[in-house]
């Protein structure tokens, strides 16, 4: 790894240089994330059908909570993903990555990490917009890390908005009492991100799912306790951003709620 000449100071600059982060708890900002979706899964990957109204959505998005990263010099959105929640009536319903790996998951190592399936929660749907994945073998994945994303040791260099990412669903999920998060994700980029002390357990074989992939899981506790202290520095700056959107959604549910009736 080369964090040798990074600080604290130097990653959190350097990251609200770039990026913030943006719970998306609005329709307007849920179109966003839909919007983002559509961009990468429909046109760039084809993993999708096109949609008429450029917007890819589906039936977990009901019980998900959305994710946006934006530009701060542009103010245009370029990343998001998306926690799907079990489901509140019939917890016992399959997450996704349950659906698709049925044949080869491990669920007793689901169940032994989280009992209570109200406090498990999948990542999914991350996606990066193209112009800032394009590098040569990158055009085909909705979000990636490359070695040449750490740099080298005398000009090391961070994988912003691939972290900001992941570090929102871990901040949303620890914020929304999720405590087991389970993610179907590719070798690689599981590699890069453990390069970050961004833990992953194995809990089934490899499937055929846009590329190969595994499930993997993840306890919130152990991956935020786990950090390295410039991982955890920026996971604390994109953690308050967190907070702060979710504070403002609510101010502006107030306003609503109390606005005159037209």
């Amino acid at each position: 790894m080369f964090f040798s000449n990074l600080t604290e100071l130097t990653m959190g600059q350097g990251y609200r240089r770039f990026f913030r982060v943006v719970p998306a708890l609005s329709d307007a900002l849920r179109a966003e994330n839909y919007r983002i979706r559509h961009e990468v899964y429909c046109r760039d990957l084809g993993f999708e059908p096109l949609r008429s109204d450029s917007l890819e959505a589906d039936d977990y998005d009901e019980r998900s909570i959305h994710c946006l990263v934006q530009s701060v010099s542009t103010g245009a959105y370029v990343g998001c993903a998306r926690l799907v929640l079990t489901d509140a009536d019939t917890p016992q319903t399959p997450l996704p990555v349950e659906v698709t790996c049925a044949a080869t998951l491990d669920r007793s190592l689901v169940e032994a990490m989280a009992r209570d399936r109200s406090q498990i929660a999948e990542i999914s749907r991350l996606a990066v917009v193209g112009n800032y994945r394009r590098r040569q073998g990158e055009q085909d994945r909705p979000i990636s890390i490359s070695d040449e994303d750490f740099g080298t040791e005398t000009r090391p260099r961070q994988p912003y908005l691939a972290l900001a990412v992941y570090l929102g669903m871990i901040s949303l999920a620890r914020h929304y009492g999720i405590s087991t998060l389970l993610v179907l994700t590719e070798p690689r980029l599981a590699t890069n991100l453990e390069r970050l002390g961004v833990r992953f357990e194995r809990i089934g074989g490899e499937v055929h799912h846009r590329g190969v992939r595994f499930p993997s899981l993840m306890s919130v506790d152990e991956v935020i306790g786990g950090m390295n202290i410039l991982v955890r520095a920026l996971f604390e700056i994109i953690s308050r951003e967190i907070k702060e959107g979710i504070e403002l959604a609510g101010q502006h549910a107030v306003r609503a709620n109390h606005s005159p009736l037209p």
